[in-house]
């Protein structure tokens, strides 16, 4: 049983990242997932993996990027969470991810929080989820 933040995340969320991270091994898998307003209906979508260094960074192609900001908008979402694995290393929030999420010390995306799971021998075993909070991603603790 993979150990996840908090009970609150629905089964087919939690199954649809773990398969994508499980998937995209032996490189970092990386995705968002959305929420429709008022606390709607959840969705995950998976995004390529373009880094340069895959087997450790993810980052977005940008058109990608640019595509899911549109299709959430049109569908009346937001992005609730970024997601992407770390390979054959614990979940926790990395200086290269926190350099990412906030590089001039302030969050990309406010109020987003980042789910990492930790993907050993091509299985997720446990997923962290971390906050924005006091200038710093704090583990969100369950």
């Amino acid at each position: 049983m993979i150990r996840w933040p908090e009970p609150g995340w629905p089964q087919g969320v939690r199954d649809a990242v773990v398969r994508h991270l499980e998937a995209s091994y032996p490189h970092e898998g990386c995705g968002v997932v959305l929420r429709a307003r008022d606390e709607g209906a959840w969705r995950v979508r998976p995004l390529r993996n373009v880094s340069i260094s895959p087997r450790t960074a993810y980052a977005f192609a940008p058109e990608e990027w640019l595509a899911v900001s549109l299709e959430a908008d049109a569908r009346g979402e937001r992005v609730v969470c970024v997601f992407h694995s770390h390979v054959e290393a614990p979940a926790t929030f990395s200086l290269e991810d926190s350099l990412r999420a906030a590089p001039e010390g302030l969050p990309l995306l406010p109020g987003v929080s980042y789910l990492i799971g930790s993907v050993h021998r091509g299985c997720v075993t446990c997923v962290s989820e971390y906050e924005w909070e006091g200038g710093v991603f704090r583990l969100r603790e369950a």
